[in-house]
């Protein structure tokens, strides 16, 4: 069940930053709305490590369907010098 507060509530900031220890994010209403989200610094590290390899995955489908990166055995030979 996410966890939504009211901005407000970060006077008591340290409850908040409790709730975000827990490994969920903390989502912030302004006026009935989302505005911000709170996590972790683990978790926010994590997130990113995950988007840069998905991106590097990405990356590497495109490079596939150009076809400019596949080698044949023997210019992967030499390339290697064996």
């Amino acid at each position: 069940m996410p966890n939504i507060k009211p901005i407000s509530d970060l006077r008591n900031y340290n409850e908040v930053l409790r709730d975000c220890q827990n490994g969920e994010p903390v989502f912030l209403t302004k006026n009935g709305r989302g505005k911000y989200v709170l996590v972790d610094i683990e978790e926010y590290e994590k997130q990113q490590t995950i988007l840069k390899l998905l991106s590097k995955l990405n990356e590497a489908e495109e490079a596939i369907k150009i076809g400019d990166e596949w080698q044949t055995l023997d210019d992967l030979k030499r390339s290697l010098g064996v």
